[in-house]
């Protein structure tokens, strides 16, 4: 599986931005699909996940209210709909894929995900 993110960019505080992450190689639909992001300094954190099924969706506390994670199975395509942004949402955000149809838990390690994007920038300006 290759990821494709995209969609970074800059906006002020309470501003809203819509990350993609187009996928190919095998058969999306199959696969949950996760964000990560890592901010400067700072480890790898969960933001979202939803499960293959698209039935079970995960999110960080951090982001609760915020942001929205939905797919597109016909496009092979994830967003995150990220809304009321705050600077200290400013991060490279990553996708990551991983066959979980014979896994159960752990969406929100990134130990669980076997493929990765490149990232894409959010900077959120107060």
């Amino acid at each position: 599986v290759q990821l494709q993110a995209s969609g970074g960019g800059s906006v002020q505080a309470g501003g809203s931005l819509r990350l993609s992450c187009a996928a190919s190689g095998r058969t999306f639909s199959s696969y949950a699909m996760g964000w990560f992001r890592q901010a400067p300094g700072k480890e790898r954190e969960f933001v979202m996940a939803m499960s293959w099924r698209g039935g079970n969706t995960y999110y960080a506390d951090s982001v609760k209210g915020r942001f929205t994670i939905s797919r597109d199975n016909a496009k092979n395509t994830v967003y995150l709909q990220m809304n009321s942004l705050k600077p200290e949402d400013t991060a490279v955000y990553y996708c990551a894929a991983e066959d979980d149809r014979y896994k159960s838990g752990g969406y929100s390690q990134s130990s669980f995900y076997t493929y990765w994007g490149q990232g894409t920038l959010v900077t959120v300006s107060s």
